[in-house]
């Protein structure tokens, strides 16, 4: 299977709603209520979610796809992480989602040079990830590219409250 990975573009929008809801379903719709599951996928992964996304300048997609398919999608763009130490001009990594059938094909890895070349394109600056704590094959992916737990949230999606790892890069020198 060959993987092509492109920025995405306005009219990709139903595509990454499609393959968002897809994917954070596939990856976690066992923890919640269905009412609480679908009632975020409304909002999260709305076709005007990703539009409005897509036209702003201050955040940037990617998509992979496979033989024409969605397969894998990431977003970046200003921190907005509930840390003491997080600002709005750090960068952050809102999403990444592979489809599992594709999962440690490096799928991931190719959407996430994307977003790292993105969100340092003006130079070397704080990174921030959000990781669901109980990811751990996450959590050892962003590790592997420099990444040490800086705190935790509560995840909320509906009812349910998810314990969240902040993972944070700090530029070296």
């Amino acid at each position: 299977m060959s993987t092509h990975v492109r920025r995405a573009v306005p009219t990709d929008a139903a595509v990454l709603a499609a393959l968002g809801a897809a994917t954070f379903t596939e990856a976690f719709g066992h923890l919640y209520s269905a009412q609480d599951l679908q009632a975020f996928i409304d909002e999260s992964h709305a076709v005007s979610a990703y539009e409005t996304l897509l036209q702003s300048p201050l955040y940037a997609l990617w998509l992979a796809e496979a033989d024409g398919e969605a397969i894998g999608y990431a977003l970046a763009g200003p921190c907005g992480l509930p840390h003491e130490d997080a600002r709005r001009e750090h960068g952050e990594l809102k999403r990444l989602y592979v489809s599992g059938r594709v999962q440690g094909g490096g799928v991931g890895a190719k959407l996430f040079d994307q977003a790292l070349a993105w969100l340092e394109r003006d130079g070397p600056r704080p990174l921030w990830i959000s990781v669901w704590s109980e990811n751990y094959g996450a959590q050892r992916f962003y590790a592997r590219y420099g990444f040490e737990k800086a705190g935790e949230y509560e995840f909320i999606v509906g009812q349910q409250r998810d314990r969240e790892f902040m993972y944070r890069r700090v530029p070296r020198g």
